[in-house]
């Protein structure tokens, strides 16, 4: 349990290259995570990330088998995964039973091919729950790309689609491509999910794609501030639980969903005193029956 506050030993190891880039990783993923985060919540798309991060997992360990990149098989796989769920669940009644159609099968092939695998078993546990300090240049350079691709498309559609998020029936007179918005931004979460899964893993990758985001539109209303809400609790996340989990060489996976529910649990906290002190000013400043009669009646 000392090693948890083992200050020293976390200083010495923040040193290292491999520590450097892991956490650099980890902060362009949790900017990428933090901007489409509240997106996702707003389109109630949680369980898509779920799904869609089984086929990333699946795309993942078919690389591993085969001796590719184990980001760019998450990153065909997610892909994959969110042009299925864009095409196939264009209906919203369709949706939930679709991503369930997806999962159960990507996770199933995604068992099959770990069997198939030979290596390590600690290289197919990493797959679930992540390993950021395995993350080298070649990987860092692929987060880098992969990051800037989504964040410059997220720019050019964010206008029509945060309008199609917040009032699809109006989105769709106004004549906005609301189907076509839908796919993209399928996959845009899609290549975010694959991202997630060298850093907190496929199991876990919902902490810092929704987690950050739900916090933040408990303490927010407007977009922006909401959207720069998640960007800090994202990082604040994936960076402090990896450098937390330096000193005990715990899995980081495990401190970044730390944080990430911790600050979730505290924001509930901060909204429901909130609307309880709207509630009592609201309770003081009405009128007693007494007094309303009275005025009535002068």
């Amino acid at each position: 349990m000392d090693k948890f506050f083992d200050f020293e030993l976390t200083g010495q190891l923040l040193n290292l290259d491999f520590v450097q880039k892991a956490l650099l990783a980890a902060a362009i993923l949790a900017l990428v995570a933090g901007l489409i985060g509240p997106l996702i919540v707003m389109r109630r798309m949680a369980f898509a990330v779920h799904g869609t991060s089984e086929l990333a997992f699946t795309g993942a360990a078919g690389a591993l088998l085969l001796g590719l990149g184990i980001e760019a098989g998450a990153l065909a796989g997610a892909v994959i995964a969110a042009l299925l769920l864009g095409l196939l669940g264009g209906r919203e009644s369709d949706r939930d039973s679709v991503i369930g159609v997806i999962l159960s099968f990507g996770l199933g092939l995604g068992v099959l091919f770990l069997w198939f695998y030979p290596g390590r078993a600690a290289n197919k546990f990493g797959l679930l729950i992540g390993q950021a300090v395995t993350v080298d240049s070649t990987n860092l350079s692929v987060f880098a790309w992969a990051a800037a691709g989504v964040v410059v498309v997220l720019a050019v559609i964010y206008r029509p689609l945060l309008f199609a998020s917040v009032d699809l029936a109006v989105a769709k007179a106004r004549g906005v491509p609301v189907a076509t918005l839908t796919v993209v931004f399928t996959v845009l979460v899609g290549v975010t999910t694959a991202l997630g899964v060298r850093t907190v893993g496929s199991l876990l990758v919902l902490a810092l794609l929704v987690t950050p985001a739900a916090a933040a539109s408990r303490v927010a209303t407007s977009p922006l501030v909401v959207t720069a809400l998640s960007v800090l609790f994202a990082e604040i996340a994936a960076v402090g639980g990896i450098v937390l989990s330096l000193a005990p060489g715990a899995p980081s996976s495990a401190f970044v969903t730390g944080f990430a529910f911790v600050i979730y649990l505290g924001c509930r906290l901060i909204a429901f005193l909130r609307d309880r002190t709207g509630n009592r000013a609201e309770k003081d400043t009405r009128p007693s029956p007494r007094e309303h009669d009275t005025t009535l009646v002068g």
